[in-house]
């Protein structure tokens, strides 16, 4: 990789985004959290859906939960057809506009195969069939074997990921699944550089958010805490085609302090001390609100009572693409912010309303 030289570990983002996990289906991300988790943690441990929690214990009776999901969108194959092509369905929101040409990974019990997504020549095609509304029901994967081949390696039921390798553009990291590895990412960083909270600290890296928060909600209510912070990427629409109005967040603009999007509303008052404490040390931030899209913020802020919630966002450019974008210098800022307000959180914080 070329770029400016961050001051995070690079080659553990590009494994955590190069690797596959759909919904339900965290496996190997989950290996790589557990391996980098383990030996700056207090305790560790897994629950019947594959969170993985990380437990910095504290020296108060306080104790916050941060949580970022670990699944990407992706498919489940649904049908073999009997020329050897694979029909999927989808884990997870999919644009099918943006599927046409791409590479993918099949999953299988044997291993992986490598397959494409194809998009007919327009030289073949009519005005109707170039014109026409694509659907993620109509994509193919094909695996370049033949039809006995592909029979005898694919089930009903393997899995089926994007394949792009994380690269530097510009200034930006570009690649798959940074929604939402990059705050999966932050949270394994925060673990490195968190030394004797006041607070007991649980890191945790979610599955199921893509369909429906699932991961987030269930541990909502296992965990009793006092805090509850969301991490996920947020939409940064500062690209030909949109006013101002409708970026949400713009690259280069620092960490996103969340006010609310479609699933919650930011505790007015831990809103207030995320952004007092990104002032007072100078952390590069912008204030996010999303009209539409819901984080795991929501399934902590309610799933067990009532709890004071607040979220820290990850600015990205083409969000659920292969061609996902942040600023190298909003991760940094995302991840000193975490770690202010980590550090800081000591339990006599007022946060009822």
């Amino acid at each position: 990789m070329n770029g400016t030289d961050p001051s995070f570990d690079i080659d553990l983002l590009a494994e955590l985004t190069e690797i596959g996990g759909v919904p339900g289906y965290e496996d190997r991300v989950r290996e790589v959290v557990r391996r980098e988790l383990e030996p700056e943690v207090d305790r560790l441990r897994t629950d019947g859906m594959g969170n993985v929690v990380g437990t910095i214990e504290g020296t108060s009776d306080a104790s916050v939960v941060v949580a970022g999901h670990m699944d990407e969108i992706g498919f489940i194959v649904k049908h073999v057809t009997d020329d050897g092509f694979l029909q999927l369905d989808p884990l997870g929101g999919w644009d099918a506009r943006v599927l046409k040409a791409q590479r993918v990974t099949v999953h299988t019990e044997e291993g992986d195969l490598p397959g494409l997504i194809g998009s007919p020549p327009p030289h073949t095609m009519d005005e109707e069939e170039l014109e026409g509304r694509d659907e993620v029901a109509d994509v193919r994967v094909d695996l370049g074997l033949d039809a006995d081949t592909v029979a005898e390696q694919v089930s009903v039921g393997d899995l089926v990921t994007t394949r792009q390798s994380l690269e530097w553009v510009g200034d930006h990291l570009t690649g798959k699944a940074l929604d939402n590895r990059v705050s999966v990412f932050a949270l394994i960083e925060a673990a490195r550089r968190l030394k004797a909270p006041t607070a007991t600290v649980h890191l945790a890296a979610t599955v199921q958010e893509e369909v429906g928060l699932r991961g987030a909600k269930a541990l909502g209510v296992d965990i009793d805490a006092d805090l509850a912070l969301g991490l996920d990427t947020t939409v940064a629409n500062d690209v030909p085609g949109f006013e101002a109005g409708e970026h949400v967040t713009e690259l280069g603009g620092g960490a996103g302090i969340k006010l609310k999007d479609s699933s919650a509303i930011a505790n007015p008052k831990v809103h207030r001390r995320i952004r007092s404490l990104a002032e007072e040390r100078s952390i590069p931030h912008q204030t996010e609100v999303l009209p539409a899209g819901g984080t795991d913020t929501a399934g902590l802020q309610f799933a067990g009572g009532a709890t004071p919630a607040g979220a820290i966002s990850f600015p990205t450019r083409y969000l659920h693409t292969v061609t996902e974008s942040v600023h190298v210098e909003d991760i940094a800022a995302g991840i000193d912010l975490l770690v202010a307000v980590l550090e800081t959180e000591g339990g006599d914080a007022d946060y009822a309303l």
